[in-house]
């Protein structure tokens, strides 16, 4: 199959396990392009907070989900992949808003 390097090709003209495998490589580049953007904010939300006790924010984290389960919902996502997949992002990006927050934190000694 022919195509350009950055060019998606949608699932349906995938002939071959050789182009199935092309395009999710393509994605999991763009999801860690989204994902390294998306870690900026958690570090500045760090910088922001004024307390470690805002780092882990419970309303914030349900409101997350709901919001992720009606965008997956949209887009055709299964919520079995969506729910599991965020709960996971938003427990590490917690994780490593702690780590900023406590470095900071030291660095301020």
């Amino acid at each position: 199959m022919s195509h350009m390097a950055n060019q998606a090709v949608p699932a349906a003209q995938c002939q071959s396990m050789a182009d199935v495998r092309r395009e999710i490589d393509r994605l999991d580049r763009v999801l860690v392009t989204l994902l390294a953007e998306r870690q900026t904010y958690i570090e500045r939300a760090a910088e922001i907070k004024p307390q470690r006790t805002a780092v882990h924010d419970q309303a914030r984290i349900d409101d997350v989900i709901a919001k992720v389960l009606v965008s997956a919902k949209e887009k055709g996502l299964s919520a079995a992949i969506a729910e599991p997949v965020w709960r996971l992002l938003i427990d590490r990006c917690i994780a490593h808003e702690f780590e900023v927050f406590d470095r900071l934190a030291q660095a301020a000694r």
